[in-house]
């Protein structure tokens, strides 16, 4: 295991003779280990050969989670294991593999560290060379994301904190101004949001999801944490860490705006001779976000790449453009793979069942609008047309599919290899060959013969050939600009050179590189001769890595060669050989070789430069290519997995009915025959349902499907159904699943009460609520309290529409008090046992229907878990001896002539008190009323009077006691 992933024996060698002053020299650094969330490694060289090192508590992290073992680790120094440093060494391969994990999946901090110039006897010293972080990838993208793409571009973002304004009755209670600035820096674009949030940061928690933010800058607070500004950064840490949000705290200084007015016009397009920044960028207007756009700009370090100047472009983020999100709706819902799950099975999540796009800029704007879906009805209506065109027209969907996108680069990095100088001249031919694809592709958008939705012809005008036409125009010169610098020859074998004739200086080089080879050739035939073998076949002229162009033979063959010709080495595929006229020819043409490269890399720069000025261009294709990528893919699934387009309607106007509704992701799964039901929830009839029934009887699949299928219709997909009709939700809001978070300080509970407050909070009447078993994680009746009383509120107080999955079947009472509450159950069927006749069997149905479930199954599932009998026995005793005891309990222990008695002497008592106190029996007060003191005196007098009745009925005396 250490020879596969680690550097050979000189390595380990090398790094136990290190001179003492790097131990001293390491010790001297900060400190950082996985544990506050940074690696740091160290790129080292050994005979020639580059490897990377981590020593202490990196290594150590290292060693458990490449190698999974600590037989790897070597100890430095005095003192071997006991006291030594622990170190371990990585290939380069291995270690760039690392490390594109380290920030991706366990989203640490990544510091890389080179080697300072040697002086004499000196000890070896570092200097600190890159820096990463999840959402800070630009140091390290060419080194460690060259050739891999991907799903979504790291999102950073600053928060900043203020006072809310005060509201009309001059309250700010439980208010908070959020100020958000958040930079993309793959597409070179910055964000900003200025909102009004509640004390729990709802709105902050969906706009981490809407755009999948991998870390958040926020100002420091101060070491007791006891003042309000405190409390609230403390609460933003935990929306920010459950959302899986790496934090970076920053001194509060760095959020100043006083330089922002000229920073800012610097970075974005078109507006280096802006005069007046304030009034030409809005953004600067804002109350908030400026200081968080002005942290933002000093992390990034993005004014100091004189690449990104005049690069970027800005603009305001409205949270109310997008369905709203919470955390565990993200979970809940399966939108996409979580922390440290990359790779599994792509059918467990929604992304990965809709997810049939061709290019990576498909698959991530795919990414981007599970997490955005839309709430304007008309753009929601305009994707559904266009699916619906694409799912009409199969031909035309397979052959964009597999002749076009399929073909298509991902031309938004090969735009920013372009304006950083880093392409080569292959980048150049990949956009040559989008732009010979590109009439293909329009006259194949041209031919599309829909069926039935004539306005999917007009939509796709719009959209794609419009835009795709003038892209084709402006492309032109490119393709002639290629043409005319470029040896189109030579790419047939993946030569990317310049064409001789683009360049005279090139040309004078090539033909005395021909010249060149013509002496090489008639040497060859020369010799040839003179020793009687045939060409190529016996006698070989090669360019030869070590000797140049030389010739070889084979050890037998060359066992006759005279001393004219120059023996230069043996090895096992035979003797090589040169003549004097041969060294000379090999020579002159390494050098006009060298002089042939070096005039050629000042021309791939010249053709380089050229095709950066067409980015915006590729830009603009590139966001056409991402949306029919996107739209083509929602039409393959739909067409595949026989979805059905959902009539959507205004906010409010329309209730939910769903025909045979599917889970997307579970009706896919292996060995799984999926049972559809159908939802219906009417508006002031049905719109709150609570669902009991069995464990494993698909209650939680149920309540899912329904808000998978709500976010599937918003995205412009098709849904799993016979037939849907929905209204436009502005959220899905879930508590589904324990979030057990105990290594953070969170117990199930908390985290529980903390999802369940957001939902209290954020949930509108517009809303779709889920709410999956909650209370199960404290007591009985502390739980059913707080289902019912949660419960009650969203229903009578919210009216959202609201799916409520439990186990307590006492809050199907709830019913019977709010007419819009529907009791459902789960089907199980219940049959007697062969073996006990006391014992049942079930068989899960998992069909909805009417009604509530009667009783509790709770043993029977422990039965098809397998467990113990002997357990499975005791459990039934227990529960049975539970269920008598709680019937005894509550049997009236009074005889009915004990009760009657008492309410007969319970009415004269009152009869008594209203008429001496001056009441009539109508509880009407008489105008001559005595005061309140009086009216206690007489009441007194009335207990008194009536004391050997209530003592001498029991009944009474346990009303009085409970009161």
């Amino acid at each position: 295991m250490a020879q596969m992933y680690g550097k050979e024996k000189d390595g380990d060698q090398d790094l136990e003779q290190f001179d003492p002053g790097f131990i001293s020299f390491l010790s001297k650094l900060p400190p950082k280990s996985p544990e506050t969330g940074t690696l740091r490694i160290f790129c080292r060289t050994s005979g020639g050969d580059s490897f990377y090192a981590a020593y202490g508590a990196d290594a150590l992290f290292i060693a458990q989670n490449v190698f999974h073992t600590n037989s790897v680790i070597k100890y430095l120094g005095s003192g071997g294991r006991a006291a030594g440093l622990p170190s371990v060494s990585l290939k380069t391969s291995v270690a760039h593999m690392f490390l594109r994990e380290a920030l991706t999946t366990n989203q640490l901090r990544v510091e890389i560290w080179v080697p300072e110039a040697a002086q004499g006897k000196k000890p070896v010293k570092f200097r600190l060379d890159k820096e990463a972080s999840p959402g800070n990838l630009q140091a390290v993208e060419d080194l460690l994301f060259a050739n891999s793409d991907s799903v979504s571009a790291p999102i950073v973002m600053a928060v900043k904190l203020a006072t809310a304004p005060l509201d009309a009755s001059g309250s700010q209670t439980k208010l908070r101004s959020v100020g958000v600035a958040f930079a993309d820096t793959m597409t070179r674009e910055l964000g900003v949001a200025d909102f009004v949030d509640n004390d729990l940061f709802s709105n902050l928690e969906s706009l981490v999801i809407q755009l999948s933010v991998k870390e958040a800058i926020i100002p420091t607070g101060t070491a007791a944490g006891t003042t309000d500004r405190d409390i609230d950064l403390n609460k933003l840490k935990a929306v920010l860490d459950r959302c899986n949000v790496v934090i970076s705290e920053r001194k509060p200084s760095e959020f100043a705006v006083k330089n922002l007015p000229n920073d800012l016009p610097r970075l974005l397009k078109g507006s280096g001779e802006i005069l007046d920044a304030a009034a030409a960028i809005p953004q600067l207007g804002l109350p908030t976000a400026p200081s968080a756009l002005s942290a933002l700009i000093l992390y990034l370090s993005l004014l100091s790449d004189p690449t990104n100047h005049g690069m970027f472009t800005i603009r305001t983020h409205d949270l109310a453009q997008y369905m709203k999100l919470d955390a565990s709706a993200l979970r809940a819902l399966n939108l996409v793979e979580g922390p440290g799950k990359i790779g599994s099975n792509q059918n467990t999540t929604l992304f990965g069942i809709l997810n049939k796009c061709k290019t990576s800029q498909g698959s991530r704007l795919l990414g981007t609008w599970l997490k955005q879906p839309l709430v304007n009805l008309h753009e929601i209506r305009k994707r559904q047309s266009l699916v619906h065109t694409f799912v009409e027209d199969t031909n035309t969907r397979r052959t964009l599919q597999d002749d076009f996108l399929k073909a298509m680069p991902d031309l938004s990095r090969i735009c920013k290899r372009f304006l950083k100088s880093k392409a080569s001249l292959e980048d150049v031919v990949r956009v040559y060959q989008v732009v010979l694809k590109l009439p293909g592709m329009i006259e194949t958008l041209t031919a599309v013969q829909p069926e039935e939705d004539e306005s999917g012809v007009s939509l796709i005008e719009e959209t794609y050939l419009k835009p795709l036409k003038e892209c084709e125009t402006n492309l032109e010169k490119y393709g002639e600009m290629v043409e005319q610098t470029l040896d189109l020859k030579e790419l047939e074998g993946h030569n990317y050179v310049i064409k001789p004739e683009y360049d005279p200086r090139l040309l004078e080089l090539a033909e005395k590189m021909g010249e060149v080879r013509d002496g090489l050739d008639e040497e060859h035939e020369k010799t040839g001769k003179d020793l009687g073998l045939e060409l190529d076949k016996k006698l070989h002229l090669e360019n030869n890595q070590v000797y140049g162009y030389c010739f070889r033979l084979t050890k037998n063959d060359a066992k006759n060669l005279s001393k004219r010709y120059i023996e230069l080495g043996t090895n096992k595929s035979g003797v090589f050989f040169t003549t004097t006229a041969l060294k000379q020819h090999a020579e002159d043409f390494k050098e006009i070789s060298a002089t042939y490269a070096k005039t050629q890399t000042g021309l791939v720069k010249e053709v380089i430069e050229i095709a950066a000025t067409y980015c915006p261009v590729l830009e603009t294709l590139n966001n056409i290519v991402a949306h029919m990528d996107v739209i083509v893919s929602f039409a393959h699934v739909s067409a595949n997995a026989q979805y059905v387009k959902p009539q959507v309607a205004e906010k409010g106007s329309s209730d939910l009915i769903l025909k045979e509704a599917r889970h997307p992701c579970l009706e896919v799964q292996d060995g799984i025959n999926f049972i559809p039901n159908d939802v219906e929830m009417i508006k002031e009839k049905s719109e709150f349902q609570i669902i009991t029934g069995p464990n494993m009887g698909g209650k939680s699949t149920y309540i899912r499907q329904i808000g998978v299928i709500a976010l599937m219709s918003q995205i412009g997909c098709f849904v799993p159904c016979a037939e849907a009709k929905l209204p436009i939700f502005d959220s899905i809001l879930c508590r589904v699943g324990a979030g057990d978070s105990q290594l953070k300080g969170v117990s199930t509970f908390m985290a529980e009460m903390l999802e369940t407050a957001t939902i209290l909070r954020s949930a509108t009447l517009d809303s779709l609520v889920i709410i999956d078993e909650l209370g199960r994680g404290t007591s009985t009746y502390d739980g059913f309290g707080l289902a019912w009383a949660i419960s009650e509120h969203i229903a009578s107080q919210i009216h959202a529409f609201c799916l409520f999955a439990t186990h307590f079947h006492e809050l199907t009472s709830l019913a019977q008090q709010i007419p819009h509450v529907k009791n459902l159950h789960v089907v199980a069927h219940v049959t007697q046992s062969s073996r006990d006749s006391r014992d049942q069997d079930i068989a899960l149905l998992y069909k909805l229907e009417p009604g509530i479930s009667d009783q509790s199954f709770g043993i029977h599932v422990a039965e098809l878990a397998n467990f113990p009998e002997d357990v499975i026995k005791l459990a039934r005793k227990n529960a049975a001896e539970l269920e008598d005891f709680t019937e005894e309990q509550s049997e009236n222990p009074f005889p009915p002539e004990v009760i009657e008695s008492g309410i007969a002497a319970m009415e004269s008592f009152f009869a008594t008190w209203s008429s001496s106190s001056g009441r009539d029996g109508d509880d009407v007060i008489m105008e001559d009323e005595s005061s309140p003191e009086a009216q206690l005196e007489e009441l007194k007098k009335v207990v008194n009077d009536m004391r050997p009745v209530i003592e001498s009925n029991a009944w009474l005396q346990s009303v009085i006691t409970a009161l």
